[in-house]
């Protein structure tokens, strides 16, 4: 939840001003997660990370007009650390700071000065949220690439919305250790490093900050390890093009890394510099154009003629992993729906009665494959995590083609 606010909030920061009407809306969906999570950190020293018993909630498939699993309340403290979940709250309130700079001043203050708080919670004790929390919160929500990622993350939203020397400190100081030039090239809800290379590149080639003049180098790495066919690249593609990271909702990655090709290229613009892969100079011209063919894909043009956006295009998923989507509404079948029964519907080949106009799944398998099997859930699962970076892009192409 607070990386899909993180990456909501950047969406508004650098396409904000091409989403016209839609503005607002995205500036709403901020401030009900921002809401959420002031609340969620309204104590020092400790964040409400999940409510819910991962394992019993699984265990139904029922709407949430139903639910009767319990509601058990899970934190982090200074007991039982989680610098990863504790990060990314600081960065998404601290991203969220600058959306509402302008429009509602008191807001923003109360969104950084709680940033600042919970990135030094984050920061003095440090641990993965999912060593304490196991039980809890694995197989489902597991903390794979460590915190180290999210504090380099966390420190670099709060120097651009602070805009202090201490957060560009800590950065020089703790960069290399937090993982500043590893060579992962992988960016989505568990791993940040890219995005913070990339946000701060942002400061060395527009602000001129040249100090973290090494930023410019990593996140050169990471579009090099993406354009296909230049010697460094190390990614795979499908048959028709589409990046391919993982089985297990893979086009989280798409959507993340064409937000991040596009914002690169803006930051490359205005600082009129290109990058250097091997021999190969790679414009922004280019990085934008990758972006594009991506999105294209997910809207449907791909072999399979799918949009991957349900009820978007003539053809899209209809049989989604999501439970309010497969089973009746309220007002179609008032009576309660208890926690087993539902599993029917699950394993039912109809296509689900409630269409999530919008929501993003999966996607296809390395060959372009889809069965669109509600069961399916790496295939078929939405997530806002992989909508969120999409709003960014899509205000991007859409005022670039002339529709905005």
């Amino acid at each position: 939840m607070a990386f899909t606010t993180t990456m909501l909030s950047w969406s508004v920061i650098e396409f904000g001003g091409l989403m016209k009407g839609e503005l607002q809306n995205a500036k709403s969906a901020i401030r009900w997660a921002t809401d959420y999570l002031l609340k969620a950190t309204s104590h020092p020293n400790t964040i409400y990370v999940q409510v819910g018993d991962a394992n019993k909630d699984h265990a139904c498939w029922e709407r949430p007009e139903d639910m009767d699993t319990p509601r058990s309340v899970f934190k982090i403290d200074q007991n039982n650390p989680g610098s990863d979940v504790a990060a990314e709250t600081a960065a998404a309130l601290a991203s969220a700071s600058l959306v509402f700079k302008k429009s509602d001043a008191t807001y923003s203050k109360l969104l950084i000065s709680r940033a600042i708080k919970v990135f030094q919670f984050a920061d003095k004790y440090r641990g993965a949220y999912s060593n304490g929390l196991k039980p809890d919160v694995c197989p489902f929500y597991c903390s794979y690439s460590g915190y180290q990622d999210e504090l380099l993350w966390g420190a670099a939203w709060l120097h651009k919305a602070t805009k202090k020397p201490t957060y560009l400190d800590y950065i020089q100081v703790n960069g290399q250790t937090l993982g500043a030039s590893e060579s992962d090239n992988t960016f989505g809800w568990d791993n940040k490093h890219v995005g913070a290379r990339v946000l701060l590149s942002k400061a060395f080639l527009v602000q001129k900050v040249h100090s973290l003049h090494d930023y410019k180098g990593h996140a050169d790495n990471f579009i090099c390890s993406i354009i296909p066919g230049v010697p460094s690249s190390s990614s795979q593609y499908t048959p028709g093009g589409l990046l391919f990271k993982m089985s297990d909702s893979n086009m989280q990655y798409v959507t993340s890394t064409s937000f991040l090709l596009l914002t690169y290229a803006k930051y490359l613009t205005s600082s009129h510099s290109a990058v250097k892969c091997g021999g190969t100079s790679v414009t922004a011209k280019r990085l934008r154009a990758i972006a594009k063919k991506q999105v294209d894909y997910l809207l449907g043009e791909n072999p399979l003629k799918m949009s991957y956006m349900v009820g978007y295009g003539p053809k899209y998923p209809e049989r989604i992993h999501h439970r309010a989507s497969s089973l009746p509404s309220i007002s179609s079948h008032p009576e309660k729906i208890p926690c087993q029964a539902g599993f029917s519907n699950l394993n039912s080949e109809s296509p689900n009665p409630n269409i999530l106009v919008g929501a993003v799944v999966g996607g296809p398998d390395e060959h372009d494959m889809f069965p669109d099997q509600r069961s399916d859930y790496e295939q078929s699962e939405p997530a806002t995590y992989i909508n969120a970076p999409l709003v960014g892009t899509l205000a991007y192409l859409a005022h670039s083609s002339g529709q905005l």
